[in-house]
């Protein structure tokens, strides 16, 4: 099977006429995109529920992993309860 080789320097370039590159430079279109529509109020309040939802989450999850993130006690020092330190 025949794969073809790239020339010394990389891909094969093509000649492009100058006139052809300075006018693509000043090419504008003369259609214009329809205007974008406004969402909805119900679209409004769907897409505000879904961002509260994930940042609660974030926060949520944030919160109930700072426990477990904590450094823990040196090993050193033994855990005594309150109970033994009294008699």
């Amino acid at each position: 099977m025949f794969l073809p080789q790239l020339p010394p320097g990389g891909a094969p370039r093509n000649s492009v006429p100058f006139a052809f590159v300075a006018e693509a430079d000043t090419f504008r279109s003369n259609v214009t995109p329809p205007p974008r529509e406004r969402p909805s109020a119900g679209q409004l309040a769907a897409r505000t529920l879904v961002g509260l939802t994930v940042v609660a989450g974030l926060v949520g999850a944030l919160l109930l992993a700072t426990p477990a993130l904590s450094p823990a006690q040196a090993p050193g020092q033994a855990h005594q309860s309150e109970a033994s330190q009294n008699r």
